[in-house]
């Protein structure tokens, strides 16, 4: 209780478990689609995507988040159109933009700034980076996620088991596909100032694979995804504010641990 009441007697702790939470919860629900789908590793290009704008805003006094929005949101229907084509499979089309971002993000960090505090925070991540417009919007962003999810089940369900008989039934699969993309897109551009470039993408990733180890309905893994991820965030941020080790890492390594349980439920059950 001593613990608890000095964790929340800081602000900035404050808005980091309430952005975290949301972010984390919105990365969960997300990444169960995309890994269902094969589009995990999205999250990790459109990472790059983001550092390499910030690094660029940061380096010409522009508002960064104004600037990663529209630039990563344009990326993610890039990369969703390279995985489409045959010519460029998936994994090559996000190695391709990925590395890309990230080399131009670099050398312009490089012949710029250097790697100061808000580079480092977006690379790193820092939760004293997390300020009160990256909690408002997480909340807005946690509220479509949402709703999407609890309006759109049905159509969601479809669109991933069997899209080709969804498009067959009238259901605009590209839309839904693209929604997808644009919500991975902004999830990760928030998220980018508490978990940082190199472990944003374990929070859509991690949870997901930790459920569908636990449960085998669509609907379980959804809620069991959510509920892993805002506890292992939790977990995360008690575990940094404890030893004063980086969130971020903190946070990934409490998620590789689930995973690891998952595997080991897995086994004795089976």
């Amino acid at each position: 209780m001593t613990l608890l009441s000095s964790l929340f007697s800081y602000q900035f702790i404050i808005r980091a478990l309430v952005a975290g939470s949301l972010i984390s919860l919105c990365a969960a629900l997300l990444g169960v689609i995309l890994v269902l789908k094969r589009y995990s590793m999205i999250g990790d290009g459109l990472s790059h995507v983001g550092f390499g704008t910030m690094a660029i805003a940061l380096a010409f006094n522009w508002a960064p988040l104004a600037v990663a929005i529209p630039v990563c949101v344009v990326a993610s229907f890039l990369l969703l159109r390279l995985s489409s084509d045959s010519s460029v499979k998936g994994d090559s089309a996000i190695a391709l933009v990925s590395s890309s971002a990230l080399a131009i993000g670099i050398i312009v960090t490089s012949v710029t700034s250097g790697l100061n505090t808000d580079v480092s925070s977006f690379m790193f991540g820092s939760i004293l980076a997390i300020s009160r417009t990256d909690v408002i919007l997480s909340i807005i962003l946690a509220a479509v996620v949402l709703l999407l999810f609890i309006i759109l089940y049905n159509r969601i369900f479809m669109v991933i088991f069997d899209e080709s008989f969804a498009t067959a039934s009238g259901i605009p699969t590209g839309f839904y596909n693209g929604l997808v993309s644009v919500l991975t897109a902004l999830t990760i551009v928030v998220g980018m100032r508490l978990m940082g470039t190199m472990m944003i993408s374990s929070l859509i990733v991690f949870p997901a694979l930790t459920a569908m180890r636990i449960f085998k309905s669509f609907l379980k893994v959804i809620i069991s995804a959510a509920i892993i991820s805002v506890i292992c965030f939790f977990a995360g941020i008690i575990i940094s504010f404890i030893f004063s080790c980086p969130a971020g890492a903190c946070i990934v390594v409490v998620n590789l641990a689930a995973f690891f349980a998952s595997m080991i439920v897995s086994r004795l059950r089976s």
